[in-house]
């Protein structure tokens, strides 16, 4: 009998009818939006850095150019600072860069804009990727027209044509 006990306790043991656990996923991102300020340097390099960090955080980058005479730029700011975005656009985190001090290696990189704010999809290189919004309607609300372009920005990128 005891030969027999051990071994119905073992086969208990071995119960294959339990669901098999459930694949990893990368959890959505979560959290305030994070306004980092682009330290001096080449940008290829800060970004690729602020990618893998962002990456390591569960969380998304755009990179930000802004100009301290912006008034959209301005409320924007004043808006992610405050949290007002948290929910709207939730685990972002921008990588800053004023226009007026950081146009030449902005330009470098292939950033670029004819309007401000700008926020930009980084490549995986930390040059431009081609993907980004810019500019806001003055004397409008300026965190209500760029909030749902940012949004779509954190979109992932349509598949290329041909794949």
């Amino acid at each position: 009998m005891s030969r027999a006990f051990w071994l119905l306790c073992l086969l208990a043991a071995c119960d294959t009818s339990s669901a098999p656990p459930s694949p990893t996923t990368t959890p959505s991102p979560s959290g305030p939006v994070r306004l980092i300020e682009a330290g001096p340097g080449d940008v290829p390099p800060l970004v690729t850095s602020a990618l893998a960090d962002t990456a390591r955080n569960h969380r998304r980058l755009l990179v930000y150019v802004g100009a301290s005479w912006c008034e959209p730029c301005q409320a924007f700011h004043a808006a992610a600072a405050r949290g007002d975005l948290d929910a709207t656009l939730p685990g972002l985190t921008l990588l800053e860069f004023d226009l007026d001090r950081d146009k030449n290696r902005l330009t470098a990189a292939g950033y670029t804009s004819e309007l401000v704010p700008l926020f930009a999809v980084p490549g995986a290189d930390g040059r431009a990727s081609g993907r980004g919004t810019s500019g806001a309607y003055k004397g409008g609300d300026y965190v209500a027209q760029l909030a749902p372009r940012i949004q779509d920005l954190l979109k992932p990128a349509p598949p290329a044509p041909g794949r």
